[in-house]
């Protein structure tokens, strides 16, 4: 494990076999930072013969209005609880840059686009969701955790057509105090009205990962990662 920086955005990369030919990009909730979901890669049981990269980036550190303006790692600014209200599109469009960068730089050291997978909790999910549908090239797949679909009412006209068949996991606690699973529904609705593929899943939990959580992402993992 290394701690490096990737175009000014600081990042632990951890390889799970020599000359990586697939990555997983997994960005961290508000708050948080890049060794959050570290720990989950030895408990994914992925194929030994798929050599993957997985990247932790660090979002930058901003002040975020709903905790009164408090500095913290966060990928935008949140105004309100409702979170689908007043969006911080200035915000989320300069983190989906940060991450496209990320890919691309993951397609220079040879990784195709195709075994890329891009995923995140909270407000890394939403980073997820919106940079993914919308990249030009097709990766392998989306992961949502704990999260909802931002910017939904641009997606239409923004998403490119290279992921509309792209496999979406999401994933949603059916307690969640932070993000209420109503507003992940509404998500999961708003893109299977656009005939995106999305696998739903609800564990009895908080605002957080559970044990048959990180079983359900490893099978999905094992089948998108090929």
């Amino acid at each position: 494990m290394t701690n490096i920086s990737k175009d000014k955005l600081p990042c632990t990369v951890i390889e799970t076999g020599d000359r990586p030919t697939h990555a997983v990009i997994w960005m961290h909730g508000l708050g948080a930072d890049g060794n959050d979901f570290v720990p989950i890669v030895n408990t994914l049981d992925l194929q030994p013969s798929i050599h993957t990269r997985f990247v932790f980036p660090n979002a930058p550190i901003q002040p975020v209005t709903i905790n009164g303006g408090s500095k913290m790692r966060a990928w935008y600014d949140i105004f309100d609880v409702r979170f689908s209200g007043h969006e911080d599109i200035t915000g989320i469009h300069a983190s989906q840059y940060a991450i496209e960068t990320l890919i691309k730089q993951e397609e220079q050291n040879g990784i195709k686009p195709e075994n890329i997978v891009l995923a995140g909790f909270s407000q890394g999910g939403v980073i997820a969701l919106h940079t993914g549908l919308r990249y030009s090239n097709k990766l392998a797949g989306i992961m949502a955790l704990s999260c909802y679909l931002p910017l939904a009412e641009t997606l239409a006209t923004e998403a490119h057509q290279a992921n509309l068949s792209t496999p979406v996991f999401m994933a949603h606690g059916n307690n969640d105090q932070v993000i209420p699973i109503e507003l992940a529904t509404l998500s999961k609705q708003q893109l299977l009205q656009l005939n995106y593929y999305v696998e739903w899943n609800v564990y009895l939990m908080e605002h957080s990962v559970c044990i048959e959580e990180t079983t359900d992402i490893s099978k999905w993992l094992k089948k998108v990662l090929r």
